[in-house]
C-alpha cells in the first residue's frame, strides 16, 4: 500500500479498522461496498487519529479465515473478499478487498432484505430505504428508472409540447406515436400501451408535477458568502428539456460580465466559465437520479463560489481522480439519446474533458467535485476570493476561514428555505454552522435530549400527518447524523426510540451560539 493510500482520509470506497470489528459491521461494510462501486477495509490501522497499530503475525491466516468466513455465510448473494497482507512502516497489516458486485441488491441475511441493505454514503453504511432497494434491484436487472412504466396514465395524457417543438426544430423530425415508442417514451405491456418516466419528465409542467414534483431545479444568488439573505431566486419546474436553457440564463443575470480592451476589439467576459457552467448543468438533468424522491437540483451563487448539486452519486465506474479521460456511464438510458438528439450533449464522456479545457481559461477559478451524500456537486470557487473583511487591521491579506468558505474545505453549504432545505449527508464529524434546519426540526433534535418515541414526537409537534413528519422532518435529521435511531438494525421496530447525537448536540451549540 502506498503512503498516500492509508493517509487519505475514510472514503467510499476506504475504511480503516484498528482491529477486526464485532457484531456485523464488517458484513455491513462488505454489503455496502459491494452494492455500490467496492472498496477495501485496512485491518490494523486506526483512523481518528490515523495510526498504523498494525496485527501480530501469528494471527494472519486465522483473521484471514474468519473474515472470509464471515463475510462469506452472513451476506447475499455470496461475496468473495480478496484479503491480503501488506507491511507498513515494519508492521503488518490486512487489506479487505471487497469488489463491486453484479447481482445487487446486497444484504446481510439475518437481516433479510428490508433492514440488511447497505449502501455507501461518504464514509459511512447506511440502512437502505425502499426507493435505494429498488434501484438496485433495476441495476441487476439492467433496467433504469427512466424507462420504467407509469401504469396510472394514458399515452394521449402526456403534454409534450415543448418537446415536441424542440425535437422537430432540432431533428426535423415530427412526433407520434410510434415515433414516441421508438424514442422509449411509451412502450406497450400486455397489448395496452403505458407511458414511461421519461415521457412524463419530457411532459409540461402540469403532467410532470403530478408525478415528479421534484424533478426541478431550483436556483439563488445570495449575498456574500452565506445563505442569510438572498438577492434572487428561481424555481425551474417545465419539462426537464428546457430547464437546462432556464437555469443558464438565470445564472447570466445574476453573475457579472466584464470586459477589457485587447489589440483590436473589446473582450467580454464571464465572472465564471459559462461554457462549463452550462455543462455541468446539462449533465445535472440528465444523470440525476430521479428515482430519489424529494430531491431537486440546486444551483447555489455567492460571492465567492457557484455550486451545482445535483441527486444521485456519481457512477461506480467513473474515477473521480480522471473524469477528463472520457469515461462515460449513462444513468439514464433513455433521456440520454433524446438529449443527443436535441444536441444538448455531443459524444458521451467529452463532457469533463470541455471542462477541463475551458477551465485553463479562467486560472482564478478553482473547481472542486464533492459527493456529499447521495448526490453530486460541482463547485467553481474563487481563489483570490476576500469579503470585506478579508484583511485585518493593517491591510493584510486573510485566509479563507471555514466559516467565510464552508464547502472549500469539505463541509456542506446550507440550503435556505423549503426549497434548499435538509436533504444532504454531511461526512464529517464536524457540524458546519452554515447547516440549515428548520424550526421544528431543531425544535425536535431538543426534546430528544432523551430517547423519545414515534408517538412521543408526534404529540410534541402537534401534527397530523404522520408520513410527512417521519420523510421531511425526521429522515432528514437522520440522513445529517443529527439525529439516532436506538435501535438502528430494526429501524421498523415499535419499540424504536430517537435520541440526539452528539454531533447534532454541536449542532444545536452552534445555532444558541
Amino acid at each position: 500500500m502506498s503512503e498516500t493510500k492509508y493517509k487519505n482520509p475514510e472514503s467510499r470506497k476506504l475504511e480503516f479498522k484498528e482491529t477486526l470489528p464485532s457484531g456485523d459491521k464488517i458484513e455491513r461494510t462488505a454489503v455496502a461496498f459491494s452494492n455500490d462501486a467496492g472498496g477495501e477495509i485496512y485491518i490494523g490501522i486506526k483512523n481518528e487519529p490515523r495510526e498504523i497499530t498494525g496485527l501480530p503475525e501469528n494471527e494472519f491466516i486465522k483473521l484471514e479465515e474468519q473474515i472470509s468466513n464471515i463475510i462469506y455465510q452472513n451476506c447475499h448473494p455470496t461475496i468473495i473478499p480478496d484479503i491480503l497482507v501488506q507491511k507498513v512502516e515494519d508492521k503488518y497489516i490486512l487489506v479487505v478487498k471487497i469488489p463491486r458486485g453484479s447481482l445487487p441488491p446486497y444484504y446481510i441475511k439475518s437481516l433479510g432484505k428490508e433492514n440488511g441493505t447497505f449502501i455507501r454514503v461518504g464514509s459511512s453504511n447506511r440502512l437502505a430505504d425502499r426507493e435505494i432497494i429498488e434501484e438496485l434491484e433495476r441495476k441487476r436487472r439492467s433496467i433504469t428508472y427512466d424507462s420504467t412504466l407509469v401504469y396510472e396514465l394514458k399515452p394521449d395524457e402526456l403534454d409534450l409540447s415543448s418537446f415536441t417543438k424542440l425535437y422537430q426544430e432540432k431533428t426535423g423530425k415530427k412526433i407520434n406515436i410510434e415515433s414516441l415508442t421508438k424514442l422509449g417514451l411509451v412502450k406497450t405491456e400486455n397489448e395496452k400501451q403505458y407511458p414511461t418516466v421519461s415521457g412524463i419528465l419530457l411532459s409540461e409542467r402540469e403532467i410532470k408535477q403530478r408525478y415528479f414534483p421534484y424533478a426541478k431545479i431550483e436556483c439563488a444568488r445570495f449575498k456574500g458568502t452565506k445563505t442569510e439573505a438572498t438577492l434572487d431566486s428561481k424555481t425551474i419546474d417545465e419539462s426537464i428539456c428546457s430547464q437546462p436553457d432556464l437555469a443558464v440564463a438565470f445564472v447570466e443575470r445574476t453573475i457579472k460580465k466584464g470586459s477589457k480592451i485587447g489589440r483590436v476589439y473589446r473582450e467580454e467576459r464571464w465572472e465564471y466559465p459559462m461554457l462549463a457552467v452550462r455543462e455541468i448543468i446539462i449533465n445535472a438533468v440528465i444523470h440525476r437520479d430521479y428515482s430519489l424522491k424529494g430531491k431537486d437540483i440546486k444551483i447555489a451563487i455567492f460571492d465567492d463560489m457557484l455550486e451545482i448539486t445535483s441527486p444521485g452519486t456519481i457512477p461506480p465506474s467513473i474515477d473521480l481522480n480522471n473524469l477528463s479521460s472520457g469515461q462515460s456511464e449513462i444513468r439514464n438510458k433513455t433521456l440520454g439519446p433524446i438529449f443527443k438528439e436535441l444536441q444538448l450533449i455531443e459524444q458521451w464522456g467529452t463532457g469533463f474533458q470541455k471542462l477541463s479545457d475551458e477551465l485553463k481559461k479562467y486560472p482564478e477559478i478553482e473547481l472542486k467535485i464533492n459527493e456529499p451524500g447521495l448526490s453530486f456537486q460541482i463547485q467553481f470557487i474563487k481563489k483570490d476570493y476576500q469579503s470585506e473583511k478579508g484583511r485585518d487591521q493593517a491591510g493584510t491579506k486573510l485566509e479563507p476561514s471555514w466559516n467565510q468558505v464552508g464547502t472549500k474545505l469539505g463541509l456542506i453549504r446550507d440550503q435556505v428555505s423549503t426549497n434548499f432545505g435538509v436533504d444532504e449527508h454531511a461526512s464529517t464529524t464536524q457540524v458546519p454552522r452554515k447547516y440549515h434546519a428548520s424550526t421544528t426540526q431543531v425544535e425536535l433534535l431538543t426534546f430528544c435530549s432523551e430517547p423519545r418515541t414515534r408517538i412521543e414526537i408526534h404529540s410534541k409537534l402537534g401534527m397530523k400527518n404522520r408520513k410527512y413528519v417521519q420523510s421531511q422532518i425526521i429522515k432528514p435529521l437522520l440522513e445529517q447524523d443529527l439525529l439516532s435511531l436506538t435501535t438502528p438494525d430494526k429501524p421498523n421496530s415499535p419499540n424504536q426510540k430517537y435520541i440526539i447525537t452528539e454531533k447534532g448536540k454541536l449542532f444545536l451549540e452552534e445555532m444558541h451560539k
